[in-house]
């Protein structure tokens, strides 16, 4: 099973592991693998701030 503690983020580290994502062309995993962080967290944070700037798909 999953692990009792939540690892919390600051909305400064989300909004900078998401710019990485950009700025260094790499995949979400990649960017995520070096970071030491679950992808499907950074996936949700880079999504979000895709959608932030308008950039999100419909829906999104």
């Amino acid at each position: 099973m999953g692990s009792k503690y939540t690892k919390r983020y600051t909305e400064e580290f989300k909004r900078d592991a998401s710019a990485l994502v950009d700025s260094s062309g790499k995949t979400v995993t990649a960017v995520a693998r070096e970071l030491g962080i679950s992808s499907e967290s950074l996936r949700g944070w880079y999504r979000r701030a895709k959608a932030d700037r308008g950039e999100g798909e419909p829906g999104e």
